[in-house]
Parts: C-alpha cells; structure tokens; sequence
C-alpha cells in the first residue's frame, strides 16, 4: 500500500524558516519523481519543487527558487523521506503543502494529505 505523510508545517512570522517532511512508503523508488505543491485558499494547487529518488536533479517553480531547498535521505528500497525546506518565508508563502509521487514511465500519481504552513505579517 503506497502511503504519503506530510508533516512540519504550523504558523510562523515572515522570514522565518520551516522544513516539510513527507515520509513515503510502498512505492519502488527507483521508478518515481517526487514533487511538493502548495494550494492557497481560494486558488489552483501549484507546482513547487521536485526531486528524482534517484540521482539528484532537481526543479523549482521561479517564486521559490533560491528560497526552498527539496532533499530526501537515504531512501532504502520503498521506503524513504522527502524534505522541503523553506527559509525566507513570506505571508504569500501561506498554503495547504502536499507531497505527491509520480511514476516518471506511466505518469500514475500519489498524493499526500498535505499540511498546512501559515506566515503571518
């Protein structure tokens, strides 16, 4: 059973740093692309960062890039974890962070249950 966990999010002030973990399990890593998106209130759910599980390219959206920073451990097999660290943040930065796994052959995707990280002014 393929499971997404996000967790790390919470409420913080403008400049402050927060780190997202999102713990996967049940996915062949090899296989996958691993991807955080945030969803404000009232808006589309956009595209943040990515990361292969394999090898370390990496890909950010422009509003991000030079701010967050995407990671992951030493993934064993189907288990692993993959970070978002965010430093600078700023009160747009405020949304619904979900993780999500992609298999970069057939395209099937997984989502987590996202966390929410709010920055206030």
């Amino acid at each position: 059973q393929v499971q997404l966990v996000e967790s790390g999010g919470g409420l913080v002030q403008a400049g402050d740093s927060v780190r997202l973990s999102c713990a996967v399990s049940g996915l062949t890593f090899s296989n996958f692309e691993m991807q955080w998106f945030r969803q404000a209130p009232g808006r589309e759910r956009d595209f943040v960062a990515s990361i292969l599980l394999i090898g370390d390219s990496t890909n950010y959206a422009d509003s991000v890039r030079r701010r967050f920073t995407v990671s992951r451990d030493n993934n064993k097999g189907t288990v692993g974890t993959v970070y978002l660290q965010m430093n600078h943040l700023q009160p747009e930065d405020t949304a619904v962070y979900f993780c999500r796994a992609t298999h970069r052959l057939l395209g099937r995707a997984y989502w987590g249950q996202g966390t929410q990280v709010t920055v206030s002014s």
